[in-house]
């Protein structure tokens, strides 16, 4: 009788759980600086400091005096964001002045007057080095206008040129003693009233007392 030939053992094969490399969950690292977050948000700029905002706004100004006025808003803008107030204040009126000035045509100054106007609109913007440089052109363009004598000494008394300041006054309220009055009420003026000598030049009532 033939043997019987045996049946080959079957081969059990195993099966590892095992993880493939590469897949392990661990902590999920953290987004760059200024990078996506892992929503796709970008990530927060970190807050202007006082030096960085007083630096733009000192560039902005270079740009806006040197009549480069979409470089002064850039930097302006910047400024702006700051924290300190007064900084981010003064930087939001120039944004306002560049803004004029590059929607409209540039601003043609032919008379006294249009000198006059504008240096006024400065002033009131708290641009005094030029509305200074206005009124100082429309002086030398009409030598005796009171009103002319008078915003020239304005803009010198804001800047802090005392000196030449009274010397406007003076010779405003000489051609137009109106300016005297004028004078007091203006509260631009009001730091310099009670000081030698614009006191005895605006009260001179008050001298000998």
């Amino acid at each position: 009788m033939p043997e019987k030939k045996k049946s080959p053992a079957t081969k059990r094969t195993e099966t590892r759980m095992s993880r493939p490399q590469g897949t392990k969950t661990g902590k999920p690292s953290e987004p760059a600086r200024g990078g996506a977050t892992r929503d796709g948000a970008v990530a927060v700029a970190q807050p202007l400091n006082s030096a960085k905002q007083l630096n733009s706004f000192e560039s902005a100004m270079r740009f806006f005096h040197a009549r480069k006025l979409q470089e002064a808003r850039e930097q302006f803008e910047i400024a702006a964001g700051g924290p300190e107030r007064d900084v981010a204040q003064r930087a939001k009126l120039h944004i306002a002045m560049c803004d004029r000035r590059l929607l409209q045509p540039t601003v043609k100054l032919q008379s006294v007057e249009d000198y006059y106007n504008y240096g006024v609109a400065l002033i009131n913007a708290r641009n005094i080095l030029e509305a200074r440089r206005h009124h100082e052109q429309a002086m030398q363009m009409a030598p005796g206008a009171d009103h002319i004598h008078f915003a020239l000494a304005l803009a010198q008394a804001l800047s802090g040129d005392t000196a030449n300041a009274y010397e406007n006054l003076k010779r405003a309220i000489e051609l137009e003693p109106r300016n005297r009055i004028m004078a007091r009420q203006d509260p631009d003026f009001a730091p310099l009233a009670n000081q030698p000598p614009f006191d005895v030049l605006l009260y001179p009532e008050k001298k000998g007392w």
